[in-house]
């Protein structure tokens, strides 16, 4: 088992962030399209291999609705929910879903508590996430599987592009206003570094055009996808390089009808807990396969 790393700088607010979780989450279906999506896509990337999970653990779990589709579908026999705001806790309840409260950067659950650990749309806010992974793998069974999708770097091209430009442009500097996201390449290591054999990574690019880039801006706070950084690594957005930003979003990216596009990179991520018997992992950043086809392949060995 690979030791934890080194910790690194805290960027990220986590208690702030799991505030505003709590927060928005009465009305978060009411913004939860990608959500939605890479729940259906984990789902269904699941149902690839034949493997019935006797107990899994479902990370930022919100409402748990992938763990209840899991469980009605027979492909789990128990999933515990877990997540960082209590509101949320409450709504799988409402569910009859096992939940607890639980962080990515503090996972308590014994060792080997888990055939299946899933993460939808969660680790791209966790600090330390070469040690968030390492955790993960310890809490699986042998053979087990980790499955997950996050925000990757390409998310949010055309906005970041624009307040860079803008605040450049207005106050001569720069400072962080959107969240540093993961790459494709970068996630395929940190898996195998983490200790996961079979290591995979691919990318869902999704563009979502708006009227204009307010209702983006609008999306991303129910979301729950807003920057949260910890007390002073950033200073507040003025006004002024905020409208400028905006005019400048209209200015190059508006389409037919004056609507502007919204870039969001879904990258997702797979490994299997090593046990006897498995193909040796691919050296860091060399993992080329698909999702599907390394549940595929374990489908044919089991078959």
């Amino acid at each position: 088992m690979p030791p934890l790393p080194p910790a690194p700088p805290q960027i990220f607010d986590r208690a702030r962030l799991a505030a505003r979780r709590s927060r928005l989450a009465a009305n978060f279906a009411d913004y939860g399209f990608l959500r939605q999506r890479v729940i259906a896509d984990l789902e269904s990337r699941l149902d690839d291999t034949p493997r019935r999970f006797a107990r899994g653990l479902e990370l930022g779990a919100a409402g748990g609705e992938l763990s209840a589709r899991l469980l009605a579908s027979g492909k789990a026999g128990e999933m515990v929910t877990a997540d960082t705001a209590p509101a949320f806790l409450d709504a799988a309840r409402t569910r009859g879903l096992d939940s607890v409260l639980a962080d990515e950067e503090d996972l308590t659950f014994a060792p080997e508590s888990f055939d299946l650990v899933a993460a939808p749309l969660t680790l791209h806010w966790v600090n330390d996430l070469p040690g968030a992974l390492v955790r993960i793998r310890r809490i699986l069974k042998p053979d087990g599987l980790f499955i997950g999708a996050l925000l990757g770097a390409g998310t949010l091209t055309e906005l970041r592009s624009v307040l860079t430009d803008a605040e450049s442009e207005l106050t001569g500097g720069l400072a962080p206003r959107l969240s540093p996201l993961p790459g494709l390449r970068d996630m395929a290591g940190l898996l195998q570094r983490a200790g996961f054999a079979l290591p995979v990574a691919d990318r869902d690019t999704v563009t979502v055009r708006y009227a204009d880039p307010l209702r983006l801006m609008s999306d991303l706070k129910g979301m729950g996808e807003r920057a949260a950084f910890t007390r002073g690594t950033a200073r507040p957005l003025p006004r002024r390089v905020l409208a400028r930003a905006l005019e400048l979003y209209q200015e190059r990216y508006a389409g037919a009808g004056g609507r502007v596009p919204a870039t969001f990179e879904i990258v997702h991520v797979l490994g299997w807990a090593p046990a006897p018997g498995q193909p040796q992992p691919l050296r860091p950043g060399s993992a080329k396969v698909s999702l599907a086809d390394a549940v595929r392949r374990v489908q044919r060995d089991e078959s």
